[in-house]
């Protein structure tokens, strides 16, 4: 069913991530990973960097290194026969020379320079999170998803290059006839965010419906499945460059106010338009977000 709906926060999504931030401000030194916030937040892993990031407007490492420079910078002024060394090495930097130069990118001031006369100003305004909290209407269908078979090649690595495993995939398609793109749906998987996963360790999965066994191969194309289940859905139209622009309201504008659950397992595209054929401005894909 097609649902436009005007969306609001609820008191407990945001009571979750303020138990995350108190945590997170409580263990600077600690387990900051994404599988031990998550489950402080009792969030789905899979998506918990995506929330993340939607709710605060920042990722998890920036604000953490936020928190571990303000601490910084307090403890230039409190502990003033510390040197600069020293707290550099307590905020998680190498150097002085690297901790320097983001005190300076964020405070205008050198460390130095701050121990010496602090400008308050700067300081202020980068503590001043705004928690993005406006409207939107959009164009949400909820649906129950039945499984689909799907032969997929898998890319391992940055995802610039999620053309050439594009192009290996199209390649598999015409030559073994097992996928054809005129009757079979075809569907890419992001298990993880490209934002936040460092390039070597992104996987994204490209493929097509089948309803046989995958053949043999030489391009690597094996057989995965699309879970089926509960979905919230929204379209996209254009460059699939830029599909983060259709993904990121779903995190920060529905999902507060929705009452629903993620369950854990990747969100996944399904791609309406054939390419080259339809122009990248008028491409549709679908965006798919597992419910639990």
């Amino acid at each position: 069913m097609d649902l436009p709906v005007t969306l609001s926060r609820t008191s407990t999504y945001p009571q979750r991530f303020d138990r995350v931030l108190a945590y997170i401000e409580a263990n600077l030194d600690g387990d900051l990973s994404v599988a031990a916030l998550s489950e402080v937040a009792a969030f789905s892993a899979f998506h918990f960097h995506r929330q993340f990031t939607a709710y605060l407007g920042m990722p998890v490492a920036r604000y953490v290194q936020l928190l571990r420079l303000r601490r910084a910078g307090l403890s230039l002024l409190a502990a003033r026969r510390r040197s600069v060394l020293e707290v550099a090495l307590e905020a998680g930097f190498e150097s002085p020379e690297a901790f320097s130069r983001a005190f300076r990118r964020l405070f205008g001031q050198a460390p130095r320079r701050f121990r010496q006369a602090p400008d308050w100003r700067p300081w202020h305004l980068v503590f001043d999170i705004p928690r993005l909290s406006r409207s939107l209407v959009m164009q949400l269908r909820l649906v129950e998803f039945t499984a689909v078979r799907i032969a997929a090649f898998e890319l391992r690595g940055p995802r610039q290059n999620v053309g050439e495993s594009v192009r290996l995939f199209i390649d598999w398609r015409k030559r073994s006839g097992q996928s054809p793109v005129a009757t079979s749906r075809s569907f890419g998987i992001p298990f993880g965010n490209p934002d936040t996963t460092p390039a070597e360790d992104f996987r994204f999965a490209i493929g097509g419906e089948i309803n046989e066994d995958v053949r043999p191969n030489p391009q690597g194309v094996r057989e995965l499945l699309i879970a089926g289940g509960r979905y919230a859905v929204v379209r996209h139209t254009g460059s699939t460059d830029r599909i983060d622009e259709s993904i990121y309201p779903l995190y920060r504008d529905w999902l507060p106010g929705s009452g629903e659950e993620l369950r854990d397992a990747p969100l996944f595209f399904h791609y309406l338009s054939v390419y080259p054929e339809t122009p990248q401005e008028r491409w549709q894909t679908d965006i798919y977000l597992p419910l639990a």
